[in-house]
C-alpha cells in the first residue's frame, strides 16, 4: 500500500492549492482518506475526512469555507482544494487511511498507512 501526497508549494495570503492523495495497493471505496497538517513546534492535527463509500466529507473548523475534499474512484486519488489560504494554513500536509467508520476522524492513531507529506506555505 503506498499514498503519494503532492501539490503543495509556496503561495501568497489569499491564494490556492490542491492538494492530491493517490493511492495504490488499495480502494477508495474500503478506505477512507484523511488530510492532516502539522506546522513547526505544533502538534499534527486533522483537517479534513472523506468517507469510504458515500464519500461524506467533514472538516476541522479552521478550515471550513475554505478547504473543499473530494475523491475520484477511477483515478483512486482524493483531492484537497484549498482557497483563501492564511498563513497560519502553512505546514506539511499528510494524507493517510483507515477502515472503520467516521469515529474519531481527527485521531491519527486510527489511520493505517500515511502518505510521505507535501509542503504547504503561505507567505507574502
Amino acid at each position: 500500500v503506498q499514498l503519494q501526497a503532492f501539490g503543495g508549494g509556496l503561495v501568497q495570503p489569499g491564494g490556492s492549492l490542491r492538494l492530491s492523495c493517490a493511492a495504490s495497493g488499495l480502494t477508495l471505496d474500503d478506505y477512507a482518506i484523511g488530510w492532516f497538517r502539522q506546522a513547526p513546534g505544533k502538534e499534527r492535527e486533522g483537517v479534513s475526512y472523506i468517507g469510504r463509500r458515500n464519500g461524506i466529507p467533514v472538516y476541522q473548523n479552521s478550515v471550513k469555507g475554505r478547504f473543499t475534499i473530494s475523491k475520484d474512484n477511477a483515478k483512486n486519488t482524493v483531492y484537497l482544494n484549498m482557497n483563501n489560504l492564511k498563513p497560519e494554513d502553512t505546514a506539511v500536509y499528510y494524507c493517510a487511511s483507515r477502515i472503520g467508520g467516521p469515529i474519531n476522524i481527527w485521531d491519527a492513531t486510527a489511520y493505517v498507512y500515511w502518505g510521505q507529506g507535501t509542503q504547504v506555505t503561505v507567505s507574502s
